[in-house]
């Protein structure tokens, strides 16, 4: 029963996130997208929200970004210098997993901080844009993105609720061409200009212009309505979301969910190439593994059941000797 209840409430937080917005994937591609492993302390953090249930907040709802936009030029300038440098990239060893996907349309990145302390790497390239974040706590992540011509990033939403997303737009077509939608709503990126969404709403992105935008992309936290709930965030950011840091160079941290996504993916290489060298072998050697799980499985039960069927043997064996010892003797 207890079972059951878990269960059952952990569909019901899932069933909350699904209904949030105009724009949703079917029930069950909710229940399967990775955005329904965090559904419960989603729902916790939408309940003690300080801000309403909308795709987008005004930029002037979080007055602490106003250094970022007024140093546009700055953080243009280094983002620049990273594009001619070719330091913006495409994650290239699989060690990216909550943006890995995006580098199948020309998406591009340079990190610049994740949960945590800056990049030692975006310390050594972007000293004034680290500088202005290190200014700014509520940041908590923040990266340099580009978005290259006919690049299309599909509909997604990302998987925890204790941020906003915050694009500040450096080099951008200044067309409606080159775009994001949010739960439906449409902005089109422009120089200089920043904006805000709640990127747990789905959302995709398109550039059908000749312009590649690059921009500021930042992670800022949630505003919270009580002192326990923005602990709470600000733990849960610290300790598990900065598990998926990616780095840009070998100097950088990358953390444990990104080494497993990266050993998961080796696996899965090495499982492609056993398949297409002898696809008999591998359904065997598959078909042996799943008997030996089954079988694991189900051995401590097999272990209880003798193990009970014996205590209750020994238990009898006792019961028959105090029997004899209370009757008459023969002797």
């Amino acid at each position: 029963m207890i079972t059951l209840a878990i269960v059952a409430a952990y569909l019901a937080c899932i069933l909350a996130v699904h209904l949030r917005g105009r724009v949703r994937h079917s029930f069950w591609g909710q229940v399967f997208d990775h955005s329904g492993l965090l559904a419960p302390v989603n729902v916790f953090l939408y309940a003690f929200s300080a801000i309403p249930n909308e795709p987008y907040t005004p930029v002037e709802r979080f007055p602490e970004l106003e250094p970022l936009r007024a140093n546009a030029a700055v953080i243009r300038e280094e983002g620049l210098a990273l594009m001619a440098h070719a330091r913006m990239k495409a994650p290239d060893q699989k060690d990216d997993a909550g943006f890995n996907s995006f580098a199948k349309s020309g998406w591009k990145r340079f990190y610049l901080k994740w949960y945590g302390d800056a990049h030692p790497s975006a310390e050594r390239l972007c000293p004034r844009t680290t500088a202005l974040l290190r200014g700014i706590p509520n940041v908590s992540a923040a990266m340099f993105a580009t978005l290259p011509p006919g690049a299309v990033l599909n509909p997604h939403k990302d998987p925890y609720a204790g941020s906003m997303r915050y694009h500040l737009g450096l080099v951008t077509p200044n067309d409606d061409g080159c775009y994001i939608e949010v739960d439906g709503q449409p902005y089109s990126w422009r120089d200089g200009q920043g904006v805000i969404f709640d990127e747990t709403f789905i959302h995709k992105a398109e550039n059908r212009t000749d312009v590649e935008r690059l921009i500021l992309f930042c992670d800022v936290a949630r505003p919270m309505r009580f002192g326990f709930a923005r602990s709470f965030n600000r733990w849960f950011g610290r300790h598990v979301v900065a598990a998926a840091s990616s780095p840009n160079d070998a100097g950088d941290r990358v953390g444990v969910i990104n080494r497993l996504f990266f050993l998961s993916d080796r696996a899965g290489q090495y499982r492609r190439r056993f398949k297409a060298w002898n696809r008999t072998a591998y359904n065997l050697t598959k078909a042996g593994l799943a008997v030996g799980l089954v079988a694991a499985l189900a051995l401590p039960g097999s272990v209880r059941t003798i193990h009970h069927v014996m205590s209750a043997h020994a238990g009898a064996h006792a019961t028959d000797d105090r029997g004899r010892g209370a009757g008459p003797s023969f002797n």
